[in-house]
């Protein structure tokens, strides 16, 4: 889980240059969000899309579950392995929840 982490900091920290992209496109418009919105609809944008989007579910959830060690919650080691099996099964069905409600406009 702590490489997990580290690497998804590394995908935001990339991803981040995506969204500089998409507001420049936004604040230049016309042309400049054409080509952004054709890129982000490719196969390869969706596929960068979804793993920013997969990234910032499990950054997010693995911070709080190292808010909680840091208040002395969860270093037992069922706890610790209960809290990482948690954490990975919700970054699945948040990140599903995320992508079908983008999908179909918010009328899931």
């Amino acid at each position: 889980m702590s490489i997990a982490h580290r690497a998804t900091g590394v995908v935001l920290s990339f991803g981040a240059f995506g969204v500089a992209w998409w507001l420049h496109a936004l604040a230049a418009g016309g042309d400049s969000y054409t080509t952004f919105m054709a890129c982000a609809a490719s196969p390869l944008g969706k596929l960068a899309l979804f793993g920013f989007t997969a990234s910032i579910v499990y950054h997010l959830l693995n911070g709080i579950r190292h808010l909680l060690w840091d208040i002395g919650w969860g270093y037992e080691i069922p706890k610790l392995y209960a809290s990482g099996y948690t954490v990975a099964a919700l970054t699945v069905l948040f990140t599903a929840l995320i992508w079908t409600l983008a999908l179909t406009g918010g009328a899931a």
